[in-house]
């Protein structure tokens, strides 16, 4: 008797371990026509073992494929959708969806196809827009070296509380990760520079659109810096937003610049439209209604739906004149 992941390991000796988890957690092994998932399942003489066809992950309905070629690929992520894996989550992010839709489409190819993408950057989760991804290691270092030198264009739309005054304006605040590895603007000389670029582009009766250009790129700069200049982000909660009508966070990676051997590229995608109906809507009334409430009605005893008459007073009875006498009592 043997275990799955050994007898998988004798059928593919030229398979990675690693590949033989990746297969099992994706469904894809099969012992006598049942699906398991698990390497440690023992197998009996004659058990049949089958490796079945990789099935691509489905693209969320949002995520679009705005350009492709043999060299890389940039999409429009939607919000709520991670970009790479975390502790808590490995499959339901952008690099491993576009990853098993590069596997699909390839596998046909010769051997030589492109079956593996590179990350260059990353958004954060709540954060909607552009994102670019290399198809090959050269490619991949090349962008990143153009993000290191802070060449690369990134624009993105915002959507904040309060009216920002001035028409544009230049943040410059020192940022760090806290113990929960939350970002914040930093005291003192503690932290890495960080500078984000505005210029409002419309104002609401109690919001703002901002355009908002990165200089440098650290992570969670424009939520952190927008929160301490007094203007958080709608919708950003762990940033100090108390409203959430849109139901995310409204920041958008509306534009995407760079080389691509040698030559100027650039990708816009608009703001989702949500965020131009959040700038119509009027501001939430702060101050409650002054007529009082009305008063729930009580019910009659005995008569779940009869409302209950209202007691009346006891009626002052006259006084009753003396027995035997006809004349009446006086005190």
């Amino acid at each position: 008797m043997s275990n799955l992941i050994d007898q998988l390991a004798t059928l593919h000796p030229q398979t990675s371990r690693r590949t033989l988890k990746q297969w099992l957690a994706a469904g894809r092994v099969r012992v006598n026509g049942d699906v398991v998932r698990r390497g440690t399942t023992e197998l009996a003489a004659g058990d049949r073992v089958v490796l079945g066809v990789a099935v691509a992950a489905p693209l969320p309905g949002q995520l679009r494929v705005v350009h492709e070629t043999a060299r890389l690929l940039v999409i429009d992520k939607p919000a709520g959708l991670l970009t790479i894996a975390t502790a808590t989550e490995r499959d339901r992010t952008a690099y491993r969806l576009l990853s098993d839709r590069l596997e699909k489409s390839e596998r046909d190819r010769t051997p030589s196809a492109v079956k593996k993408l590179f990350i260059v950057h990353r958004l954060d989760r709540e954060t909607s827009g552009l994102l670019v991804f290399a198809k090959t290691e050269a490619v991949k270092h090349a962008l990143q070296e153009q993000f290191k030198a802070q060449t690369v264009e990134r624009v993105y739309v915002a959507i904040v509380e309060g009216r920002v005054q001035d028409e544009s304006g230049t943040l410059r605040m020192r940022l760090h990760e806290d113990s929960g590895l939350r970002v914040r603007v930093a005291r003192g000389e503690e932290g890495r520079d960080a500078t984000t670029h505005y210029r409002v582009v419309s104002r609401g009766p109690d919001t703002t659109c901002l355009e908002v250009r990165l200089e440098t790129g650290r992570r969670g700069q424009i939520r952190a810096h927008l929160a301490a200049f007094g203007h958080p982000i709608i919708g950003d909660s762990a940033y100090g937003s108390r409203r959430d009508p849109v139901r995310r966070v409204c920041l958008h990676a509306s534009r995407l610049g760079f080389l691509d051997d040698g030559a100027p590229v650039r990708f816009d995608c608009p703001a989702p439209t949500s965020f131009g109906r959040r700038m119509e809507q009027p501001p939430a009334p702060t101050v409650p209604p002054t007529s009082p409430p009305a008063r729930p009605r009580a019910r009659a005893r005995g008569s779940a739906g009869a409302a209950r008459s209202p007691r009346r007073r006891p009626r002052t009875r006259p006084a009753r004149r003396a027995r035997g006498s006809g004349r009446s009592s006086r005190r």
